[in-house]
């Protein structure tokens, strides 16, 4: 089935704009495959290096290039609950190789941290500049040309996308991505967004508020709320890079265990000396990733996808815009409510039809391009699946209900929560932004208000507290964009806003910081480019300045006389302190190199 005009006019201009990039890309990536079997190149010592430590068995496989050999890229640490269960991976895919007759080796680790951890810490900081060093991180460890094929163990926010970045610039090699699933389900997140309120109020205190954090995140997998660790998996889904159904299966069951071995002997069978080989960069083009933007808008997915999608797109030479996004959501329907965007967690969302259900709505109502390549075959209709154990503990699959589980989670195409995405970019006299609006409900996506401008996150929290905010208001936290200290996530200030808003209060944030996949019930213009630091105007604003966000018509204007607005000098705040300090150090490059967000806010390319 093909698909809708519109979306094919959408991929069409993508791909005419790509042409020159993309040109440039597919004939690398083709001399990188026409080099043949890349050990065959290697010195003698260096492929006694590359296999010194393997057993017997493997050391003869690999000295005689007989058999695929499998890169094995790892995100694990035990300190993420994501990441913790690929402890036990490496050992399982080694032995899926073997069992296919291949190799598998560990080829590199990369670093993974902790948004839940660093969010208001100086160490978030860091957290988009790590998707850079990932991809970094990945490229050595591939670099030892050892390999037919990889695999990409990790699931969280900026790691997906790193470990893309890196997949896609080794484009000549297959590439499969294995998760590690979400947590059981916990305390219900509307119940944990409670208790977080009445501690911002003062009415429970820290005993009462890490309680509640602790029964919402209390075991390996990843949280169970719809963020960008969750978005990451459907758009891995989706485009074709992992097995199809293995997004949301719990860690730690025989079900992720046999789809984790599947993945390994997937990966195996699609490298050249196989009959189905499927490079990565002629697999992922133009239509992977309309189908990827499509996913998130019809999930609500993660804001932050608006900067990672460009840049994982511009990997593979592909010119990706926020006008892209932007038109795709006028036309996608929102069709999974899953907190923050609703009640369910992605537990419920699977059990309710999950990936499969919303595939299979997607491509019948002509949304997505089913004409696509995957690392399953041709086409994206064997997605339209539900996994389960077979009686001999590999995996089964059937075709996905074709009734919603839960209407309230799931819905169809042809009655959608809300007729477009959950996405939506604004224009106007202070740049552009992103908002999310699947989670805010209609009556306050427009607002009108006085700005209260903030240079940082603590200054707001600190107005907060002294009971100053007790008004209407458009909050403006500036200075917190790339370049300026690498782009923060401003996720504390969803509770704050949140309680003012319940108070009664029109409150919106508008920010050139990141807010998260979690960005909630008030309308937040974040991403504003261009930068304060940048020369943006949102560096000329002053305090009592009228702002009108307008989320249905797409606008972002500051009410103020435009030759006024123009020769006021910008504000030039003391920011040496974001220069120090748990490693920021070390990344002052990155924030001197780093693109505008609508460009992906990557230091290289």
């Amino acid at each position: 089935m093909t698909a809708r005009r519109e979306i094919e006019a959408i991929t069409q201009r993508i791909a005419e704009r790509s042409k020159p990039a993309r040109q440039t890309y597919l004939e690398r990536v083709e001399t990188a495959i026409s080099a043949g079997p890349h050990r065959t190149v290697l010195s003698c010592g260096n492929l006694a290096h590359g296999f010194a430590a393997c057993a017997p068995g493997d050391k003869a496989a690999l000295a005689g290039n007989r058999v695929p050999n499998l890169a094995i890229i790892t995100a694990y640490n035990d300190m993420l609950s994501a990441h913790q269960p690929f402890e036990t991976f490496p050992a399982l895919i080694r032995e899926a190789a073997r069992e296919a007759g291949g190799v598998a080796q560990v080829a590199g680790g990369v670093p993974a941290m902790c948004d839940g951890v660093t969010q208001g810490q100086p160490g978030m900081e860091l957290s988009l500049f790590s998707r850079d060093v990932i991809a970094m991180s990945a490229a050595i460890g591939l670099s030892h040309n050892m390999f037919d094929a990889a695999v990409f163990l990790g699931v969280c926010d900026k790691i997906v996308p790193g470990l893309l970045i890196a997949a896609l610039t080794f484009g000549h090699l297959p590439a499969v991505f294995i998760p590690a699933g979400p947590m059981t389900s916990g305390l219900p997140n509307d119940e944990k967004a409670r208790i977080r309120q009445l501690y911002a109020e003062g009415k429970v205190g820290r005993a009462e508020l890490l309680e509640a954090e602790s029964k919402s995140y209390h075991g390996p997998g990843t949280c169970t709320f719809y963020g960008t660790a969750n978005s990451n998996q459907m758009l891995m889904e989706i485009m074709g890079l992992h097995t199809p159904g293995a997004s949301y299966v719990n860690p730690n069951t025989p079900l992720r265990e046999a789809l984790t071995k599947e993945a390994a002997k997937r990966a195996l069978v699609i490298t050249a000396q196989g009959n189905e080989f499927t490079p990565v960069g002629r697999l992922f083009d133009e239509r992977s990733v309309v189908n990827g933007v499509v996913g998130l808008h019809a999930t609500g997915g993660s804001t932050n996808h608006t900067i990672h999608l460009i840049a994982m797109a511009a990997a593979a030479g592909i010119s990706l815009t926020w006008q892209d996004i932007s038109d795709l959501s006028d036309i996608v329907p929102l069709i999974a409510r899953v907190y923050p965007n609703g009640l369910a967690d992605v537990n419920h969302f699977h059990a309710a039809g999950g990936m499969g259900f919303l595939i299979r709505e997607l491509l019948d109502a002509g949304y997505l391009h089913e004409d696509v390549r995957t690392i399953w075959g041709e086409g994206l209709r064997p997605y339209a699946i539900e996994p389960g154990l077979g009686p001999d503990g590999g995996v089964t699959r059937r075709p996905a209900p074709t009734v919603s589980g839960d209407d309230k989670v799931l819905a169809t195409a042809k009655k959608p929560f809300q007729p477009t995405g959950g996405l939506k970019v604004l224009s106007g006299n202070l740049g552009r932004a992103i908002v999310k609006t699947s989670a805010v409900k209609p009556e306050k996506r427009v607002i009108e208000a006085p700005a209260l401008v903030f240079h940082d996150q603590e200054e707001l929290s600190a107005a907060f507290k002294a009971g100053l905010l007790d008004r209407d208001f458009v909050a403006v936290v500036r200075f917190q964009g790339p370049k300026a200290n690498g782009m923060p996530e401003l996720h504390r200030l969803t509770t704050v806003l949140g309680v003012l808003q319940d108070r009664g209060y029109r409150v919106a944030l508008v920010t050139d910081g990141r807010m998260s996949g979690a960005s909630g019930k008030v309308p937040a213009a974040i991403h504003v480019t261009p930068e304060a630091l940048d020369g943006g105007p949102i560096a000329r604003i002053r305090d009592g300045d009228p702002i009108r966000l307008d989320a249905e018509a797409g606008t972002l204007e500051a009410l103020v006389d435009a030759a006024e607005l123009a020769a006021r000098p910008a504000a030039a705040p003391d920011l040496s302190a974001n220069g120090f300090g748990m490693g920021r150090e070390l990344f002052t490059g990155f924030r001197a190199l780093a693109s505008r967000a609508d460009m992906g806010a990557a230091v290289f390319g």
